[in-house]
């Protein structure tokens, strides 16, 4: 019975390489386990991070060659007609170059959710990185492809320049949405901002609260949503305001002209001494000169820095509270627009004034 043959093989033959097969899968299996229950567990004890990345990466590529050697040693003890053997050898040639691009392709996912998703605390790194591992593995699996065509003998440049037409065509089509997705590299590189950082750009300001592939979200002090397209936001000049280690802060004061010397020396000294007297103003940086004099105020020009930990709002209506407090206290009267109109009598003027008020009696004492 073993002798017995169909489709040009004993059943001896046929069986033989059943038995490959299923010990080929049996071996994969083992490894596969081996690899779960003794490998891993041991590298996770390790200080190298690498090793995890290796030994984690290479297992399902591996299972899958020894799959492809065992139905290769089966296929090719029979005897096959030459144009089936042919196609099985091409085929052959594809799937182990596409199983070793597969093989790069896990290694460099690993490493990058390893050294750069984990190792990174930045918030638009951690959203852009979709972005950039899709990239990244698109390209490998390109190389891959193109590198299995070639080993079968397809004309790589015939192809490449098919693939070139349509490419133009494609890119003309979608150059905004290539720009835009430029435009978040440029943000993911950069790093102008992040998610949750206070931001000026084309005239609005708001919070970060999204960096998608193609728009930045902002959320205005209006609660509203802004989206700007990502390549006009790397085009624009962006003023993080998160990022500012101090606001600085400049007050003009007029005070009136009948202030002393004595008096303006005072109030420079209060202004001065603002840090003593406010929380979470800057002692560092702190300026009050007599700046001015205008048409009805002695101008003072005092510049603080509000420190990074304290509120704005607060601290400046503390601040002003407390000018206002301690000027009164002081004596220190503020100045308001107004108008002072000084007259010089002349002898001309007092002529023309007499006269006027003679003749106007004169004409009294004449009868009607």
């Amino acid at each position: 019975m073993l002798e017995y043959e169909f489709w040009g093989n004993t059943v001896e033959n046929w069986g033989i390489s059943g038995i490959i097969i299923v010990v080929t899968v049996i071996l994969a299996k083992l490894i596969s386990y081996l690899n779960k229950k003794v490998l891993i567990p041991y590298t996770k004890k390790t200080r190298n991070k690498l090793d995890d990345i290796i030994i984690g990466s290479i297992e399902p590529p591996i299972v899958f060659a020894i799959v492809l050697l065992g139905l290769w040693i089966a296929i090719h003890r029979l005897v096959y007609p030459d144009g089936f053997v042919s196609a099985v050898d091409a085929a052959y040639k594809i799937l182990i170059v596409l199983n070793i691009t597969w093989l790069f392709a896990r290694l460099l996912n690993g490493m990058i959710d390893t050294y750069w998703v984990n190792g990174s605390s930045h918030k638009v790194t951690t959203r852009m990185m979709p972005v950039v591992r899709r990239t990244i593995l698109v390209v490998v699996w390109i190389i891959g492809i193109v590198m299995a065509l070639s080993n079968v003998g397809v004309n790589i440049s015939a192809l490449l320049g098919t693939l070139g037409i349509g490419g133009i065509a494609f890119a003309l089509a979608a150059q905004d949405t290539i720009k835009n997705i430029f435009g978040a590299f440029t943000i993911l590189t950069d790093k102008p901002f992040g998610i949750g950082d206070t931001i000026k750009v084309d005239g609005f300001e708001g919070t970060i609260i999204d960096v998608g592939v193609r728009s930045t979200k902002m959320r205005t002090y209006d609660k509203r949503i802004v989206t700007f397209p990502n390549y006009k936001v790397s085009d624009a000049s962006v003023e993080n305001i998160s990022s500012e280690p101090m606001r600085r802060v400049v007050l003009k004061l007029g005070l009136t002209y009948d202030t002393t010397p004595e008096k303006m020396n005072e109030a420079l000294n209060i202004l001065r001494d603002m840090p003593n007297r406010v929380q979470y103003v800057s002692p560092k940086d702190i300026v009050a000169n007599f700046s001015d004099f205008l048409d009805s105020a002695l101008v003072i020009t005092f510049i603080y820095f509000i420190e990074k930990k304290g509120d704005i709002g607060k601290v400046n209506s503390n601040i002003n509270l407390e000018i206002l407090t301690s000027f009164n206290k002081a004596g220190l009267n503020f100045a308001f627009p107004s108008q002072t109109l000084y007259v010089e009598k002349t002898e001309a003027i007092a002529d023309i004034v007499g006269g006027n008020k003679d003749s106007q009696d004169k004409e009294a004492e004449q009868p009607k």
